[in-house]
């Protein structure tokens, strides 16, 4: 990760979407991530900061986009992670990456989809 990354997570509710968010964090040294869903938005302080976001509650809203915008992220200097984030947030970066979560089986089904310039080439 570095500054700027934005990952983008969906997902049904249990699907492990704050798990996940929760191991970002770990990885960057981060160890009190929770869900942000109450407040939306949590910004987590370490060396690269990560930016928490749950935009749930911002679904139902007639301009999700307008409501994610008025958070004032600091998306430049930080790694970006949104919960239900849907195409109001791929204007926050071009260059993301989009993590689908199914757990429509038993087992969980986990889609990572690289874009922009900056994920060319990467793989797991």
């Amino acid at each position: 990760m570095r500054p700027g990354d934005l990952i983008l997570i969906n997902g049904p509710l249990g699907a492990g979407k704050t798990v996940l968010a929760q191991g970002i964090g770990a990885g960057l040294g981060i160890t009190d991530v929770t869900s942000p869903t109450f407040v939306i938005a949590r910004i987590h302080t370490a060396p690269l900061p990560m930016i928490h976001v749950d935009a749930y509650r911002l679904l139902d809203t007639d301009n999700p986009r307008l409501y994610l915008d008025d958070l004032d992220l600091d998306t430049e200097h930080s790694v970006t992670v949104i919960e239900w984030a849907g195409a109001e947030s791929e204007h926050l970066n071009q260059d993301r990456l989009e993590i689908t979560i199914d757990r429509s089986d038993e087992v969980r089904k986990v889609e990572i989809t690289c874009v922009g310039k900056r994920w060319a080439g990467f793989s797991l």
